[in-house]
């Protein structure tokens, strides 16, 4: 099954400071608003965990339902958005979709970030996001 690429804001994929390629805006957006879905595949958990072994690059979410979402394929922009300890942006699960809001004005041109929280990497990723209080790792 599909999820649909909607985006509500235009965001552009280029060069990122923090991780190679990361999600930018082409416009200012408002504090706490709804940015769009990322876009993918929703498949079951174990399925997940197949495509990831051995893969550098991760861009799988979790429902904790027994599914996930793969959004290696058939995304949109924000596949792209890096981690920060100091994020732009939150992502929240719900009824089977993964949605991007702000949590404060961004300008344009500002890279889209988000705190990952729990991964798969167990704290063995280095962080890469040169904020003050930056955790270390992911």
């Amino acid at each position: 099954m599909e999820m649909p690429e909607e985006l509500l804001y235009k965001l552009r994929v280029g060069r990122s400071n923090i991780d190679g390629r990361g999600c930018f805006t082409e416009q200012s957006i408002a504090a706490r608003v709804k940015i769009g879905n990322l876009g993918g595949e929703i498949i079951t958990v174990r399925e997940a965990r197949k495509r990831v072994m051995g893969k550098k690059i991760v861009a799988m979410v979790e429902f904790g339902d027994g599914l996930a979402l793969d959004a290696s394929r058939k995304s949109n922009a924000l596949r792209y958005v890096n981690h920060s300890c100091i994020p732009n942006t939150y992502m929240r699960c719900c009824y089977g979709r993964v949605e991007f809001y702000t949590l404060r004005k961004l300008k344009k041109g500002e890279e889209l970030t988000c705190n990952y929280g729990d991964t798969h990497h167990d704290g063995k990723l280095v962080c890469k996001c040169g904020s003050p209080g930056c955790r270390g790792s992911i």
